[in-house]
């Protein structure tokens, strides 16, 4: 066996093996149950993946990387088996984040291919697989040939359960009841029928007039009933006339153009709604550049990567831009897509009269 022969396929295994547990271990940072949270949100929700699949298939996922980076490194059925399912996982992943930046327009964020641990754009995480794509066809090429027909299934088949096992006991799947809703209260009970008191006929009365009087008030000071956002446990006055809360990311150019678009509006417009902003708990550290880079700063929150994506709603993204008048909706920009904020189309949105937006 000639040194090509023997050390370049070695070379080449650890290689890919380090990748590929580099990836799985990177996904567990800074905590298992918080990192596979953030990655069950950030990647899988987008996908279509429910709240009831998306814990199962995340732990089964990670699992899977974990134990082909240990079997790329043993003997049984590598070249029949090993190899092209290491392959045929880049190959998905690298399907996935070449659609997913094409449908984006865009280059900028966190894949999530490395976690937190090591953040890499979407370009990044196409050129490393296709290297370790390229680096498993060459290992095919230059690996000697072997009669696998006595290789031990038993070794591949035990390593990849043990290995998905393991992130089960890591990252224990919680159950529902352990959740509270983003405003950080319990889901309201539902009272039996049979317990319900008789409503008196004068209180619904009293209760129509009460509810007519409030909707002709609103009607002649031209603004919407005033109702509850979701978003008071954020910023007290939300709630009370017309406010733009925006869902920003610090280290997100696409936000950062938003917000600074926002700026030069406000300057331009007398009585500019007040701009509240929740920003996601990724790159804090950066909040001071995005200020400055927005031309402006504005009252505004953190929240940690889960919460934040439940209150802007499931297959949304960043940048989020919601156009709120005394707690009711009217106008929510999201995304880099068909939905993205419109700053020529924004400035109608907020100087138009409540009577006018309602014919929109």
């Amino acid at each position: 066996m000639t040194t090509r022969e023997k050390y370049v396929p070695l070379v080449i295994r650890i290689s890919v093996a380090f990748l590929f547990l580099l990836s799985a271990v990177a996904k567990l940072y800074p905590s298992p149950y918080f990192a596979i949270s953030t990655f069950e949100v950030k990647q899988l929700y987008p996908l279509g993946f429910s709240e009831m699949v998306a814990p199962y298939f995340s732990r089964i996922l990670i699992g899977i990387e974990f134990a082909l980076g240990i079997l790329i490194l043993q003997k049984n059925y590598l070249r029949k088996l090993i190899i092209p399912a290491t392959f045929l996982m880049l190959a998905v992943f690298t399907t996935h984040l070449s659609i997913v930046t094409f449908q984006d327009g865009g280059n900028s964020g966190n894949c999530g291919c490395f976690g937190s641990l090591i953040p890499m754009t979407p370009i990044q995480a196409i050129l490393k697989n296709i290297v370790a794509m390229v680096l498993l066809v060459i290992l095919m090429k230059v690996m000697p040939k072997k009669d696998e027909s006595k290789s031990n299934f038993w070794v591949l088949s035990t390593t990849t359960l043990a290995f998905i096992l393991l992130l089960f006991m890591l990252a224990p799947i919680q159950p529902k009841s352990n959740f509270v809703d983003v405003t950080g209260t319990e889901p309201e009970e539902t009272t039996p029928i049979e317990t319900v008191a008789p409503i008196k006929t004068d209180t619904v009365v009293k209760a129509i007039k009460a509810d007519t009087l409030k909707k002709v008030v609103a009607e002649i000071k031209d603004e919407p009933l005033q109702k509850k956002s979701g978003y008071s446990s954020y910023f007290a006055s939300i709630d009370k006339g017309r406010k733009i809360l925006c869902f920003f990311v610090p280290g997100c150019d696409h936000c950062r153009v938003a917000a600074k678009e926002l700026t030069e509006m406000k300057a331009k417009i007398k009585n500019f709604p007040e701009i509240k902003i929740i920003f996601m708990n990724e790159e804090a550290d950066l909040i001071p550049e995005f200020f400055q880079f927005a031309g402006a700063e504005y009252p505004y929150k953190i929240i940690e990567i889960i919460p934040f994506y439940k209150l802007m709603g499931s297959g949304i993204d960043t940048p989020g831009v919601k156009y709120l008048w005394n707690g009711n909706e009217i106008k929510f920009y999201y995304g880099i897509t068909d939905k993205k904020f419109n700053a020529a189309e924004f400035k109608e949105w907020v100087q138009k009269p409540y009577a006018a937006l309602n014919k929109k």
